[in-house]
């Protein structure tokens, strides 16, 4: 844990299968944060409603309301903590973070990375993970006028494809160490 930290929220934002969740969980133990999931709130919501991410993903493009539900979960969380990781696709756009991360890999990786967390056959994740992405990137663009492909905003960019989670959590836990707050947002 890092001591006398001025960090107080930090955000890790990417595509599904980027390693935004176990990043940010693994960060949070870290450095003695709490952890807020984004993706966490968005499967419970499908849960409630006895639907697949999918099935959410693709009735989110008509309903603005489901994201910006989620998007009010995840901000109390994280207020609600005197510090916070938080990971989410749009965290990084709407937390005023301290820090934001975003964690990118091509679309076969983070596809087969999710086949195997959800025992799926890995062309079957890989149809819905694009699927899901051009969803998600039209949602945003439209419900927001957000780009997810504009990466000025995030203070660190990094490809997951490269390193283990072990070195990605010490890189960003290295930044935070490092961090100096300067005319930041």
């Amino acid at each position: 844990m890092l001591s006398g930290c001025a960090i107080v929220l930090l955000t890790i934002s990417g595509f599904a299968g980027s390693g935004k969740t176990t990043v940010a969980r693994g960060l949070s133990r870290k450095l003695g944060y709490a952890h807020v999931s984004a993706g966490d709130a968005f499967r419970e919501l499908a849960r409630e409603r006895a639907l697949s991410l999918e099935q959410l993903s693709k009735l989110a493009e008509t309903e603005p309301e489901i994201d910006k539900m989620v998007d009010r979960r995840q901000a109390e969380l994280a207020q609600s903590c005197e510090h916070a990781v938080v990971d989410g696709r749009l965290s990084g756009w709407v937390l005023k973070a301290d820090i934001a991360v975003w964690l990118t890999a091509p679309l076969e990786v983070r596809a087969a990375r999710i086949a195997g967390r959800e025992g799926k056959l890995q062309a079957a994740a890989l149809n819905e993970t694009r699927v899901r992405d051009t969803s998600e990137t039209v949602r945003y663009s439209t419900f927001y006028a957000i780009d997810v492909m504009t990466l000025d905003i995030y203070d660190l960019v990094i490809n997951t494809t490269h390193w283990d989670q072990y070195a990605v959590i010490a890189i960003i836990a290295q930044a935070v160490k490092a961090y100096r707050k300067v005319g930041k947002r």
